[in-house]
């Protein structure tokens, strides 16, 4: 797989039968140094097998435990195709490999919990923005991440303008070449049948046809879009756009020359201060929001909260770790000094949940964490 999707990593937090291998590596993408990947993945796999047999596992019971994974080694197909990074989580009921954008270090754990921790970073920075690239003749929107981009499909909006006017004559077709005009723009309008006031009304309908089509895709969300395109589309579509993410600027040219490697960095230069400004924003409600009884610092009282969906905002200290004990069914917090079987991660736990039940969670230094505390809260009631 190369995405990890919210059920997906639902499946993973669930208690499974058994012991619980998660395996982590770093993977080259070209070059002669992919050779190393099956390498690095066949010792990682041999150190599980040592793992295993000093807890008293037999030979046999390793071998088919481990058998999904050690046939990807010899896996020429897999190889060809890789990401940044590799994530293998192995239990009796259920197997799971993950190629995705990460430049993870070497891990290898075994408890009877996944080990998720390396993931945190993925779902932090998951947080999409998209690219609406617009032409008269083809409509595309893409979704982004700081790591990830990909085209997605819309449905109910026209291909071209044509389409959306549902003309077929010649003579109705709409031109534009770069030029001057009287009344400052830099383009110019002609078409046979049709009169300035009449192109650009078109173009309005053309638009607002695909401001309902994005509106219906995105739904509530109010992450940032991008417009790609010829420079003289951008503030007619202005005026028919209803998204409230739409940013002032875009990205100017011919869509059909932007390919999505150029056109990935160009929206994240441009949408990367609006992401600050969201970690910002945050930070003054939580401010504003002390206390009212709606802001927290208690990690035994966050962890619950986070589970059932209560935490709006969440920040977490990078580097930090509280390692103890949450029981769902009775919503207590135990904490513990250090890493031990069967403890986890809580700061990680409380991410994950905020993550899974549609919160927002930030990662700062030491320093920027508010009232210096390694977790804290903003909760939604």
């Amino acid at each position: 797989m190369d995405s990890l999707s919210k059920d997906e990593l639902k499946t993973l937090m669930q208690k499974h039968e058994g012991l619980c291998i998660s395996v982590f590596m770093p993977t080259y993408r070209t070059g002669a140094e992919i050779q190393q990947n099956q390498i690095r993945l066949r010792n990682l796999l041999k150190q599980v097998e040592s793992k295993l047999e000093a807890a008293g596992v037999r030979t046999q019971e390793i071998e088919k435990f481990l058998e999904p994974a050690s046939a990807l080694i010899n896996n020429i197909l897999f190889w060809r195709r890789q990401s940044d990074g590799l994530a293998l989580f192995i239990a009796a009921d259920l197997f799971r490999c993950y190629r995705l954008p990460a430049d993870f270090d070497e891990v290898m754990v075994i408890t009877d919990r996944f080990h998720i921790k390396p993931l945190l970073h993925l779902l932090v920075s998951k947080v999409p923005f998209y690219i609406l690239a617009l032409s008269q003749n083809d409509v595309k929107i893409y979704e982004g991440t700081k790591r990830s981009f990909r085209e997605l499909e819309m449905e109910s909006i026209p291909k071209n303008l044509n389409a959306a006017l549902q003309y077929n004559e010649p003579e109705k077709q709409i031109r534009f070449r770069a030029g001057t005009s009287t009344g400052g723009n830099n383009v110019m309008m002609s078409g046979h049948g049709a009169d300035i006031d009449d192109t650009k009304e078109n173009l309005l309908k053309y638009f607002r046809q695909i401001d309902r089509g994005v509106r219906d895709l995105l739904k509530n969300e109010r992450a940032p879009l991008v417009l790609a395109g010829v420079e003289y589309l951008f503030p007619i579509y202005k005026e028919a756009n209803t998204h409230p993410g739409l940013i002032d600027e875009g990205i100017a040219g011919n869509p059909k020359g932007m390919s999505p490697d150029k056109l990935h960095p160009q929206a994240w230069k441009l949408v990367k201060p609006y992401f600050k400004k969201d970690r910002n924003d945050a930070l003054a409600q939580y401010r504003q929001s002390s206390g009212t009884g709606l802001t927290s610092k208690d990690v035994m009282e966050i962890v619950p909260d986070a589970y059932h969906g209560r935490v709006g905002l969440l920040f977490l200290s990078i580097g930090r770790q509280q390692w103890g004990v949450f029981d769902p069914q009775s919503g207590k917090v135990k904490l513990h000094e250090a890493m031990a079987p069967g403890n986890e991660d809580l700061l990680d736990l409380a991410a994950i949940q905020t993550f899974l039940n549609g919160g927002k969670v930030f990662t700062l230094p030491p320093e920027k964490m508010p009232d210096e505390a390694p977790i804290a809260a903003v909760f939604r009631y």
